[in-house]
């Protein structure tokens, strides 16, 4: 009962500690982990122990599927050579970096389990900087990349972090593959298992209509990569990532409109939880550890676990500065990565999640019984790696972007949408004009119809044509009158069920229909 009632205050502390971030728009992990050490300093509060395994079984795969299923192909495949370079080279240099500072200020390291560390610390966590990314609205380059790089730069450390540990189990004997050779089997594998969980999920999902079924089976579909994928030895990461991109981009054909509307809504609020509960449980495990150890060692390792943080910052930094310089000079791209993106990018590489989740998977001992090499060290320098980045970075954030410019929205993207919409209703009207002759009997719907979809075009006319001012002012009012339209129906229905006139379940199924036409009219 006491687990039931802790997770009970957990889930009220996210709900109350996120609205709080909105007023003061603060990004919410931060003030997520604030919470987190202040809840955890209160004496008398149990330490929640975690199983290894289980924020890295349980957490990861869905959050990894859902950014994958949302990720644009179009803007991923743009930008897939900074994309890769971020995800694999700079992974792969900042494993490096890590792995030696650790090496040289923590007593009994070993290099397995340096190479570990940096695995772990290695990876940005996109969802403290997509909290700010959304709310000054900077360019899609800037968010194609975090969203590109987050989507493989855990694959990537993954991989070697069970590589490393591996390589510590076998202590003094011969691994059966060299360390090259079972990453790539690692990545293959787990892409391999990706695509065909995802084909069999898509043919699956193609032939179901019942929304709570095909919302359970996407819940299962991460987990359905995952889990084989790391029973045979492979990347399960890159197993959910590679069936979260392969459905997503057939989710407009295999998925109804109910199941994308009930499907959406499901996965913001499942991520939205998973994510509150483990930045607070960050804060927990930083309070208990502060508790657990003394003040001496625990000074050794924040020191470290700084040293670490800084290293990761600079070498970001200069990885993003050398790409840039690189495509200006030797490759003379069009569009280089200009100076503010990198220094937007440069700090945005916040750790969270996935650095938690597989600072505790850390087994407690070897196979042989003796216990992992400076494990404590470790969880210790991890935690003080999200600290500084989360609560540094993520605080600071919105003021780079602010002195380097690049929140002034997107015009492209906005673009585009304009174009779309006016395409779709030169579509709309074309069929219209087709349908007269199908259905003579039903010319005033249709008159009907085609008036709509002709002030729609109208519409979109007008506001080309008129000054930013005055096109905002002009989509408010009509939200606005549409929206009285909507509420004076809402109030119509409600006093019907109020006088017995109805009863609720028919209430429920109008109330569904005014609310999908208010979202139309939102959208």
């Amino acid at each position: 009962m006491e687990t039931a009632e802790l997770l009970l205050v957990l889930l009220i502390v996210v709900s109350a500690v996120v609205t709080l971030s909105r007023r003061l728009r603060v990004p919410y992990p931060v003030l997520l982990l604030v919470a987190g050490l202040a809840i955890g300093a209160i004496p008398g509060v149990p330490r929640i122990e975690l199983a290894p395994d289980v924020v890295l079984v349980l957490v990861l795969p869905p959050i990894v599927y859902v950014t994958a299923f949302l990720t644009p192909i179009r803007s991923f495949r743009a930008e897939i050579g900074n994309i890769a370079s971020l995800a694999v080279g700079l992974v792969l240099a900042s494993i490096a970096v890590a792995a030696g500072v650790a090496l040289v200020l923590v007593p009994g390291m070993t290099v397995p389990i340096a190479i570990a560390l940096g695995a772990i610390v290695s990876p940005p966590d996109e969802i403290a900087a997509t909290a700010v990314l959304e709310r000054l609205a900077v360019p899609r380059r800037i968010v194609a990349l975090l969203d590109g790089e987050a989507l493989l730069n855990d694959a990537t450390a993954l991989t070697v972090y069970r590589v490393a540990l591996l390589t510590a189990a076998a202590a003094a004997s011969t691994l059966t593959l060299a360390p090259a050779g079972r990453f790539v089997l690692m990545i293959v594998g787990g892409v391999a298992i990706g695509l065909v969980v995802g084909w069999a999920v898509a043919e699956i999902r193609a032939r179901l209509s019942d929304v709570p079924v095909e919302t359970t089976i996407s819940l299962l579909t991460p987990y359905a990569a995952y889990v084989p994928a790391e029973l045979f030895g492979v990347s399960g990461v890159l197993a959910a990532v590679t069936a979260g991109l392969y459905i997503g981009r057939r989710s407009s054909r295999i998925m109804g409109s109910d199941v994308r509307i009930a499907g959406r809504a499901f996965w913001d609020m499942l991520v939205f939880l998973l994510n509150g509960v483990v930045f607070i449980l960050i804060g927990l495990e930083l309070s208990a550890l502060a508790r657990d150890t003394d003040r001496a060692t625990l000074l050794a390792l924040g020191a470290a676990g700084l040293a670490v943080s800084v290293a990761l910052i600079a070498v970001r930094a200069a990885w993003l500065a050398g790409i840039g310089a690189w495509q200006r000079l030797a490759l003379r791209e069009r569009h280089p990565l200009t100076a503010s993106e990198v220094a937007v990018l440069s700090w945005s590489g916040m750790r969270g999640v996935v650095s938690l989740a597989a600072a505790l998977a850390i087994p407690i001992a070897l196979p042989s019984g003796s216990p992992v090499p400076a494990r404590d060290a470790v969880i210790a320098i991890t935690f003080t790696v999200i600290l500084v980045t989360l609560a540094g970075q993520g605080l600071t954030l919105p003021l780079v972007i602010k002195a380097v410019r690049l929140g002034g929205g997107d015009d492209d993207r906005d673009a585009e949408e304009t174009q779309a919409r006016r395409e779709l209703i030169g579509e709309a009207m074309k069929r219209i004009d087709d349908l007269y002759e199908r259905w003579p009997g039903h010319r005033p719907l249709l008159d009907q119809l085609r008036t709509a979809y002709q002030h729609r075009a109208d519409h979109e006319d007008q506001l080309d044509q008129a000054p930013g001012n005055e096109a905002e002012q002009e989509l408010v009012e009509h939200r606005q009158i549409r929206r009285d339209v909507i509420d004076a129906q809402r109030e119509a229905l409600a006093d019907m069920r109020d006088r017995s006139a109805i009863d609720d379940d028919v209430l429920r199924k109008i109330e569904r229909d005014l609310d999908l036409e208010e979202l139309r009219m939102e959208a």
